[in-house]
């Protein structure tokens, strides 16, 4: 079954019950029993809900994994990640990553015993020298928040696997439609499917994908431990989202494009970060791994002019000031004082998160009108 299919077909299955085509919304908390453990699959909904198992199977369906977990947000979904570790265990990790998961690592997880490496993985002969008896886990994100690095999948995989370290990739920003990291030797994938798998800014969820039972039976017991699932409407939500997932991110990486470009030719922006622009540090490594580019760009202000940023985001008109990315309508925000936040200045200096720089999620609305928008608050 082709990608375009498994959106609307992947691991689904007419109702049972009366033949309904899409999945209906179970919102229950428990199910009747005949007699004591007697009941038809389902017994309490932090364990199972039928919405949800159609979600779980269609995520797995369009990562070409195994089994799928959904979660309340992508950062419970992290977290389930790391709960697979033990104090004194180490994690190698990109040092351009989400504010939200920099922030879960460490000031969660580090007073838990859990040491964490940040580093910069544009490189992946650069990741070994981090790594130790002591490590568990690589977790890469790519391309990057908000930087737009590449992170070589194949490659890290292989410093995983000769090392028998888990290797995790977020792929928020690619998602499966134009980048599967199991077919590329990761372990674990995640989702804020918040963002493009959701597509309509109205659901809060995350996702993980796996192709090893080991592994999935180990995160299905944290997800039920620790309960931090989504309810079936949300549920519902993300599975009708994902139906149109392929539509959606053609047009989201069509006019990523043309935004990028029309940026990088006006004279008051400075540097313009987008893995389709052949100057890209690792635009061929994203060439190889991506079926395209995506509709994430960020860009800085001429000689890094922090006023002169926080106008531009002031004046939009269709972009919207606001936090997320992936929805259908173009979104921009200030990453040094919104989703970086967490993040110490110096920290985010290191990597080009700079007080000038802005991060866009291109919508689906027309191209001409976005470049128009972008036209008038820049001046």
């Amino acid at each position: 079954m082709k990608f375009n299919t498994k959106t609307i077909h992947g691991g689904q299955e007419h109702d049972p019950a009366y033949g309904s085509v899409m999945p209906p919304i179970y919102q229950t908390t428990t199910y009747a029993q005949s007699t004591p453990g007697g009941h038809k699959g389902y017994e309490y909904s932090r364990t199972h809900n039928p919405t949800r198992n159609a979600l779980e199977k269609a995520f797995a369906s369009i990562e070409n994994g195994n089994y799928g977990l959904a979660f309340g947000s992508g950062l419970a979904a992290i977290d389930a990640v790391i709960k697979l570790l033990q104090p004194g265990d180490e994690v190698v990790s990109t040092n351009d990553l989400y504010g939200g998961t920099y922030r879960l690592f460490t000031k969660v997880y580090e007073d838990f015993g859990i040491k964490f490496h940040f580093i910069g993985m544009e490189n992946a002969n650069k990741i070994e020298q981090y790594v130790t008896p002591k490590t568990k886990l690589i977790w890469v994100e790519t391309p990057t928040n908000p930087m737009m690095n590449v992170i070589d999948i194949v490659a890290v995989s292989g410093i995983a696997k000769k090392h028998n370290i888990l290797l995790g990739v977020d792929n928020t920003f690619a998602t499966p439609y134009l980048q599967q990291p199991l077919d590329l030797g990761a372990d674990i994938v995640m989702h804020s499917a918040t963002k493009y798998l959701g597509g309509h800014s109205d659901v809060v969820m995350g996702a993980l994908v796996v192709k090893d039972k080991d592994l999935a039976d180990k995160l299905y017991f944290i997800q039920n431990a620790s309960g931090a699932v989504c309810g079936p409407q949300d549920s519902f939500l993300v599975l009708r989202g994902i139906k149109t997932l392929h539509i959606r991110m053609q047009r989201h990486c069509e006019n990523g494009k043309a935004v990028a470009e029309y940026l990088a030719s006006h004279p008051k922006i400075g540097k313009v970060y987008w893995p389709g622009f052949e100057s890209h540090p690792n635009h061929d490594v994203a060439k190889s791994q991506m079926k395209d580019f995506g509709g994430m760009v960020s860009f800085t202000t001429e000689g890094n002019d922090y006023e002169g940023a926080i106008r531009i985001v002031e004046r939009l008109k269709i972009f919207t000031l606001a936090e997320s990315l992936g929805g259908v309508e173009s979104l921009a925000g200030h990453p040094a004082s919104m989703t970086h936040a967490s993040i110490p200045k110096e920290e985010r200096e290191k990597t080009g998160v700079v007080d000038s720089l802005i991060r866009l999620s291109v919508g689906i609305e027309d191209e001409e009108d976005l470049i128009a928008d972008l036209k008038q608050a820049i001046g």
